[in-house]
């Protein structure tokens, strides 16, 4: 297995893309916008130049790594003659099964197809194609180049062979993988989303600002990074529907997401993506606390 294809140029699939790549795999990147594209190599390429820096590559890797990468924006000639295709769309139900509808098509029969969704059922995608047994989770965690961490979520008819397969290819990647069975949120977000969705709710309902509520939870809880300001990392709007997708899924009152999440999705302020969430990042990387307008 040394052809894969990455179905989107975000932010997971162009980390995604540069660990397969940087392990001497051939990788067609695939996104619709060619914008998009650009931004997903420029982005590796920063990456690239960061460990670097830090002497964990070389100049010679990195010049490999970028080699190893071809970008298409097509699927049906991004995918023509891969052993594993893995997507990372925008977490919508509805854009991922017509993906994976198009791949089971497009993509040569012996192919293995993965997701990197955080949320959304690997049985539900696995339905609207005729392989079945060779759709699996793959969810990387960002940013995917440092992080270790790979959720192998199998899905019901996923074969015993297909999720031994994927398994040892991630550790290929010198990432650990684990094993999940395939229910709303799986373990990662099943786990996380409640309690960045509570800290919400501590904001929304007064009992302490934003950099108060983060500052508990790093110095109390040694927490890296406040649950706000992760929940501004991951994407306001990600939250979001990772909750929606467990609240549907298990009709439990206590996944509903906070009323204050969801206007500040509604408002256009999803965290470091859109310049401002929680904190304002619109001068600089460096998150600058806005807690006072929620106080």
């Amino acid at each position: 297995m040394k052809n894969i294809a990455v179905i989107g140029a975000g932010t997971m699939g162009n980390g995604i893309a540069h660990v397969f790549a940087q392990n001497n795999y051939k990788v067609n990147l695939i996104d619709i916008s060619q914008v998009a594209l650009e931004k997903g190599l420029a982005n590796i390429t920063k990456n690239l130049d960061r460990l670097i820096a830090k002497e964990r590559i070389t100049e010679d890797l990195k010049a490999q790594t970028l080699n190893n990468i071809t970008s298409f924006t097509s699927i049906n000639e991004g995918v023509k003659n891969t052993d594993l295709v893995v997507e990372a769309a925008t977490e919508n139900i509805e854009l991922k099964l017509k993906i994976f509808k198009q791949l089971d098509e497009e993509a040569p029969a012996n192919a293995i197809l993965a997701s990197n969704t955080s949320s959304i059922s690997i049985t539900k995608i696995a339905a609207v194609t005729n392989r079945p047994e060779k759709v699996i989770g793959m969810h990387f965690m960002n940013p995917v180049p440092i992080m270790k961490l790979v959720e192998i979520i199998r899905g019901y008819t996923t074969s015993n062979e297909v999720t031994e397969t994927i398994m040892e290819l991630s550790k290929n990647l010198n990432k650990v993988p684990v094993e999940v069975n395939d229910y709303p949120g799986f373990v990662a977000n099943r786990i996380l989303m409640p309690m960045l969705n509570e800290a919400i709710e501590t904001l929304y309902n007064g009992v302490a600002g934003v950099y108060e509520i983060d500052t508990v939870m790093k110095l109390g809880m040694a927490h890296p990074m406040g649950p706000l300001q992760l929940a501004d990392f991951i994407g306001l709007d990600v939250c979001l529907s990772i909750l929606n997708v467990m609240y549907n899924g298990f009709k439990n009152p206590k996944y509903a997401p906070c009323p204050l999440l969801v206007n500040m999705v509604q408002a256009g302020k999803l965290g470091i993506k859109s310049g401002e969430g929680f904190y304002d990042y619109s001068q600089s990387r460096k998150a600058t606390t806005i807690a006072k307008q929620f106080q």
